[in-house]
């Protein structure tokens, strides 16, 4: 599944949730948050912390692997998804 969006992530989070069989409280409870909290994050708040993001996942038994969208170009960024520093510091220094 490809996550996008904080509303993508949401969507997720509640469908990993449901599946599990937790209700918002369990979730809130074992991820040491608020119920409130995980009714924002289904429903895509944009600014969540990402701690808890990654401690909500892991408490639904969820680990991320990051992946370079290889359709977007990337100036400052090598063909293995490194990015080179010098590329970024010679690109600002050619601005007006």
């Amino acid at each position: 599944m490809k996550i996008r969006t904080a509303a993508d992530l949401g969507a997720f989070i509640k469908e990993r949730r449901v599946k599990l069989g937790m209700d918002q409280s369990d979730l809130a409870e074992k991820a040491g948050t608020s119920r409130k909290w995980i009714v924002e994050v289904e429903q895509g708040k944009p600014r969540a912390e990402i701690g808890l993001v990654l401690r909500t996942l892991k408490t639904l038994g969820v680990s991320l692997d990051i992946a370079i969208d290889r359709t977007q170009k990337a100036s400052a960024a090598s063909e293995s998804g490194n990015v080179d520093i010098n590329n970024i510091l010679n690109a600002l220094k050619k601005r007006p």
